[in-house]
C-alpha cells in the first residue's frame, strides 16, 4: 500500500483533526459528509486521551470498510508499539494479542494525502526532495518520525531543537520543503500549542476532539480549486 494517496482533481474533501476517542465528533462528521460523498479525510490519533477511544477506532474502522472515500492517516498515537505514547490509556486497556491486531490494522494507514496545491499529514514534513519518495519511508526511520512527531513554530531556521520529547521544525524547513515538493498549503493536526494558521497562511493545524478543551473544527476542501493559501480552506467549528 502507497504512504500517499492522491485525492482526484473534483469533488469536496472534509478535513478532521485529531479525536482521540471523541466518538461522538466522528460520528457527526461522517454522518453530515458521508451522505454529501465528500471524501472524509480524517488525520490521525484516534485513541488515547479520550474515554471512548475504543469506541472512536471501531466506529472509523468499521465505516471505512463500507465507504471507500474515508480516509484514515496514521497518527503517533496509532504507532504506540513502534515509538511509544504518554498517555497511553489505550494501549493500557489492551491484551497483547489485542494491541498486536490493533497494530496491525494500524500499519496499513497511509501517511498522507496530496491534492490540488496541498497536502495533508498527521504532523509535519520529511526532508525528501519530491512526494514520489515519500513512498520509501518505513515505519520508524527518521522522515517516518518527521511525519507523526514533528512541531513547527513560527521562528526563523530549520530545526529548532528538541523541546518536551518533540522536534521543533522553523520556517525555513517549512518553506523549504513545500517548494521542493511543490505545494502551497499544509494540513495538519497533532500539535494543540501551534496557532492554527501560520507561516503567512501557508500552514493550518485543526483539532476535532473535545479532549483539548478546544473548539471542534474541521476544514472543508474544493478539490476542483488550486489551494493557494489557508484562506482558499473553509473552516467550520461544532
Amino acid at each position: 500500500m502507497s504512504n500517499i494517496i492522491s485525492l482526484p482533481p473534483e469533488g469536496k474533501a472534509v478535513f478532521v483533526g485529531d479525536t482521540h476517542g471523541d466518538v461522538q465528533a466522528s460520528r457527526s462528521v461522517v454522518k453530515q459528509f458521508g451522505k454529501k460523498n465528500y471524501f472524509i479525510i480524517f488525520l490521525g490519533d484516534y485513541v488515547d486521551r479520550g474515554e471512548k477511544s475504543r469506541d472512536n477506532i471501531d466506529f472509523l474502522l468499521a465505516e471505512k470498510r463500507s465507504n471507500s472515500m474515508i480516509i484514515l492517516l496514521a497518527g503517533n498515537h496509532e504507532m504506540n508499539m513502534i515509538e511509544p505514547v504518554s498517555p497511553s490509556d489505550f494501549w493500557d486497556t489492551l491484551s497483547e494479542i489485542e494491541a498486536i491486531e490493533y497494530s496491525k490494522i494500524f500499519y496499513t494507514f497511509p501517511l498522507a494525502v496530496s491534492g490540488n496545491g496541498f497536502v495533508a499529514v498527521h504532523a509535519g514534513l520529511p526532508d525528501l526532495s519530491d512526494l514520489d519518495c515519500w513512498d520509501k519511508i518505513t515505519p520508524g526511520d527518521e522522515n517516518w518520525a518527521r511525519l507523526l512527531w514533528m512541531d513547527f513554530r513560527e521562528k526563523d531556521g530549520e530545526y529548532l531543537g528538541e523541546f518536551g520529547g518533540r522536534m521543533k521544525f522553523g520556517r525555513s524547513y517549512f518553506f523549504r520543503v513545500m517548494n521542493s515538493i511543490k505545494k502551497n498549503v499544509l494540513i495538519r493536526s497533532h500539535d494543540p500549542l501551534a496557532p492554527e494558521k501560520m507561516f503567512n497562511n501557508r500552514c493550518l493545524t485543526i483539532f476535532t476532539s473535545a479532549s483539548y478543551g478546544r473548539e471542534r473544527k474541521i476544514a472543508i476542501v474544493d478539490l476542483s480549486r488550486e489551494i493557494k493559501s489557508t484562506e482558499d480552506i473553509v473552516l467550520v467549528s461544532f
